[in-house]
């Protein structure tokens, strides 16, 4: 299938969900990652949930991680560029919806793309490659393009993978990792 028709056919699935079962899924996810050789690094950027689009609950990840006592890095998304600026998440930290619902920093300390070295990443449907379809603005990959070619990048999905997106573009960026309730998808 293409991405086009990915991309609506997973919105529909996710639409069906109940809130209920999205956290659910994602404390399972959650649990999955555990499961990952991840936890010896510093910095790990995530996003954070947009409910109206029946996002993973990064909320229990997001324990995790300060659990662990890891840098947590969140961004801030400039529609006009297409570039997402980091910000380290502390206490301090405000967060305000966008336009779009995105939560996102008002204000916080700026991490440079190549002090990252985990990238949790939302996606709407992946691929038994490693390839991922989101919203179709790019922001992931422009922002993947400039982290370090270490950095661990993990996919979060409520869905298994397809076989095959047939319409990969050279620029699209795959994955390490994708995460699903039941699997750990290693690429």
């Amino acid at each position: 299938m293409t991405k086009s028709e990915l991309r609506t056919l997973y919105k529909t699935k996710r639409k069906a969900l109940s809130l209920d079962a999205c956290d659910d899924l994602s404390l399972e996810i959650s649990n999955q990652l555990l499961k990952l050789p991840i936890w010896n690094k510093s910095f790990y950027h995530i996003f954070l949930t947009i409910e109206e689009q029946k996002e993973i609950n990064t909320e229990f990840i997001l324990n995790i991680l300060s659990g662990k006592d890891k840098n947590i890095v969140i961004s801030r998304s400039d529609f006009k560029t297409g570039l997402m600026h980091q910000v380290l998440l502390t206490d301090a930290t405000t967060i305000k919806k966008n336009a779009y619902n995105i939560p996102e920093p008002i204000d916080g300390i700026p991490i440079p793309n190549s002090s990252i070295e985990v990238v949790f990443i939302p996606l709407l449907a992946f691929d038994k490659t490693g390839n991922r379809i989101g919203y179709g603005k790019g922001f992931y990959d422009r922002f993947l393009e400039s982290c370090n070619p270490e950095t661990i990048k993990i996919g979060l999905s409520f869905f298994e993978a397809e076989t095959e997106i047939s319409d990969i573009y050279e620029s699209d960026i795959p994955l390490n990792y994708c995460i699903t309730p039941k699997h750990v998808y290693t690429f």
